[in-house]
């Protein structure tokens, strides 16, 4: 047996000892700091956490769809926000989490926050779309798709008072917006590089059943094909699907690095997320609390734009290694794909109209996504 195989088995004979003993948020705290091959150093954080779960006067379950190491490239960055809250709290919230989809993913967590099963969780901001409608206008194309401009906009004043106000009426509490970075275009093993909106004639794009992101791709000339999430892996292999759009992070994460050829940033739509909180459990608690938890939020925050680069970096060299070839735009191609699909073309005013409520609060929204606000962070 190697040395590299007993550090394993320690790790994992730590972790199941961990789990076991009913202590799986110490396991994962453990794990993510690299400590699980160490039985003093995995006895310490169980301690640690059994004490601040003592001591703490209030129990926060913050469920993810995604494993705790995912923030390496695509930073939600789940531990960060569980160990602000505890801080900024003064130990009176022990936050549990519920990393790699244990509680669910997506829409069912949205669910159990509504419903107060869990006090909060991450899903994409298109999640939200349900409870207020003006939450989808973040897939208008060329609308807010680079981070910049997406950041301005959930940041502004605007967003908040219009749209905050209507998810808060359907019980959530917006906690902070995660920027993962754009989608871009993903072309499978054997494909050709897409540069331009006339090198998508005739393939056959992925996408979600969003239908702004069908009819945006219908209009740079590729050829729109819904395949559920969960099938789009085999798709992209058996040649059902010759692209598909998620960050570049995403397409890590999900492990499409070997299926893939060339990966264009188009900077179109962003593909974001963010920790939704049950109001209800958040107005129960006492001010100062909701203060901590908010500042914590806000510490959040400022780490994942810091983070977004290094993250974008890490999947981009990691999906080298399989041979994926990576693309920018220069501004005259950039300007050619929004003449094709961007959002101030006609074919978006019902869309426009429709989810902002009038055209006068969209461009309020449109006003708010092209000021700077006192944030910044990097666009690929």
């Amino acid at each position: 047996m190697t040395a590299d195989d007993t550090i394993q088995s320690d790790e994992r004979r730590n972790f199941l000892k961990l789990t076991g003993a009913g202590a799986f948020t110490a396991a994962l705290v453990a794990g993510a700091g690299g400590m699980l091959w160490s039985s003093e150093a995995t006895a310490q954080t169980a301690k640690e956490e059994r004490e601040r779960e003592a001591a703490a006067d209030h129990v926060m379950t913050i469920a993810t769809a995604y494993v705790l190491g995912a923030s390496r490239s695509y930073p939600i960055l789940q531990l960060d926000l569980k160990e602000n809250i505890q801080n900024a709290t003064n130990g009176k919230v022990y936050v549990k989490l519920a990393p790699g989809g244990q509680l669910g993913a997506g829409g069912a967590l949205v669910q159990k926050v509504q419903g107060g099963t869990i006090q909060a969780a991450q899903h994409s901001i298109s999640n939200f779309a349900p409870f207020a409608p003006a939450a989808d206008l973040i897939n208008l194309p060329y609308f807010c798709g680079s981070n910049q401009r997406f950041v301005n906009l959930v940041t502004s004043r605007a967003w908040k008072d219009q749209v905050h106000p209507k998810v808060e009426a359907k019980g959530f509490k917006p906690l902070f917006y995660v920027v993962i970075d754009p989608r871009v275009v993903a072309i499978r093993k054997g494909g050709n590089v897409v540069m331009t909106p006339g090198d998508l004639s005739g393939v056959k794009f992925r996408v979600p059943g969003s239908e702004m992101l069908q009819q945006y791709y219908r209009l740079v000339g590729a050829n729109p094909t819904p395949v559920a999430w969960g099938e789009t892996p085999s798709a992209i292999k058996q040649g059902v699907a010759d692209a598909l759009d998620p960050s570049v992070g995403a397409l890590y994460v999900f492990g499409f690095k070997d299926i893939l050829s060339h990966v264009t940033f188009t900077q179109a739509v962003p593909d974001s997320q963010i920790y939704s909180c049950n109001l209800e459990w958040f107005n129960s608690l006492p001010v100062d609390v909701q203060e901590g938890i908010e500042f914590a939020s806000e510490i959040t925050a400022q780490q994942n734009l810091a983070k977004v680069p290094a993250a974008r970096n890490y999947a981009m060299a990691e999906l080298r290694k399989s041979g994926v070839e990576f693309h920018s735009l220069s501004d005259d191609q950039l300007a050619e794909w929004k003449e094709a699909g961007g959002y101030q073309r006609s074919e978006w005013d019902g869309f426009k109209a429709d989810l902002a409520g009038s055209m006068d609060t969209f461009a309020q929204f449109d006003e708010a996504a092209g000021t700077m606000g006192r944030y910044y962070v990097h666009d690929a």
